[in-house]
């Protein structure tokens, strides 16, 4: 639709109705006062814009935005100084692995010294029930003291295996996180050595394994995030509910079988940025095992090759 200048010659206002008609006034109607509307030039040219009013559900959800924002940044603070006492702490690879074997090695000497204990406790245990056998053969009653220390070298040899039990799920603990900070050490000291040939960005496996995108600059960062919110809301079972600058995230899971992504911008220099993304999963014993599948590591690896792929294809068009 065409509109000539003396149609503008006043203050002129773009609005659409309640029906999505688009309509052209001088005046904005008391009807229309809180709905978005545009201000025109003469020549029909933007000059204003005034948004539509929020509502109380809008407002509350941009402070639950803010609140989500906050939290995002403290995540990514506490990454960048985890990262930096990592960096701090060990100077190679083999320094890791060496800690690693040490811990391993600690808690090995644990459990030996505990089953020596508890082979002693349960040796105990049968003589003392055999004592308390022969008791009974012979008509008598068992001592007191006797029923005492069967009852007491039980209790231990319970105490003893719930030590082992301890002992084995902090062993696996601790071999997870190191074997998570030496996939983050390796990424770390790999993405950040310059130059990196652009060749083998997308090759390092540590950085699929985490689902880490480096970037080498702005604009590509850019790119690559529009791209990844494809990405996150493509494979997400759950609807959108965050994005900005910082945070792509969809809705929590709701049931046993969702999954849903989000994505972190973090910085790891004043110029260089990484994208990280994390796959959630109901807060469940079957969510959890659909965390651990297959399924959701070969997704997360995906990541970084759907990026690079999409940002080859963008740059040829």
């Amino acid at each position: 639709m065409l509109f000539s200048e003396t149609v503008f010659a006043k203050r002129m206002y773009r609005l659409v109705d309640q029906y999505g008609n688009t309509l052209f006034s001088d005046q904005v109607p008391v009807e229309q006062s809180k709905d978005r509307r545009e201000l025109l030039s003469p020549s029909a040219r933007i000059l204003e814009v005034t948004e539509k009013a929020k509502t109380k559900e809008q407002i509350e959800i941009d402070k639950h935005l803010a609140e989500l924002r906050k939290e995002e940044e403290k995540l990514i603070a506490r990454q960048k100084v985890n990262d930096n006492a990592l960096l701090l702490t060990y100077h190679s690879k083999e320094e890791l692995y060496t800690a690693l074997k040490l811990k391993m090695q600690v808690f090995e000497n644990q459990k030996k010294s505990l089953l020596t204990s508890l082979k002693a406790l349960n040796k105990q245990l049968q003589d003392q029930q055999k004592l308390a056998a022969s008791y009974e053969r012979d008509g008598d009653k068992i001592p007191p003291k006797l029923l005492e220390d069967i009852k007491s070298s039980q209790d231990q040899i319970q105490r003893l295996n719930n030590s082992l039990i301890a002992n084995s799920d902090k062993q696996i603990l601790v071999r997870n996180e190191f074997n998570a900070d030496i996939e983050r050490y390796l990424f770390l000291t790999q993405s950040t050595k310059k130059p990196v040939p652009s060749s083998k960005v997308p090759s390092i496996r540590q950085a699929n394994a985490l689902g880490l995108f480096y970037c080498e600059n702005d604009h590509q960062c850019n790119k690559a995030w529009e791209l990844a919110r494809t990405f996150v809301n493509l494979h997400s079972t759950t609807k959108p509910d965050v994005y900005n600058d910082k945070l792509i995230m969809n809705r929590p899971p709701a049931v046993d079988t969702d999954i849903s992504l989000s994505l972190s911008r973090i910085a790891i220099s004043e110029n260089d940025y990484q994208l990280f993304l994390d796959i959630h999963c109901h807060d469940s014993s079957v969510g959890e095992e659909l965390c651990s599948s297959q399924k959701v590591k070969e997704l997360r690896y995906s990541f970084r090759s759907y990026v690079n792929d999409a940002l080859s294809r963008s740059t040829q068009q």
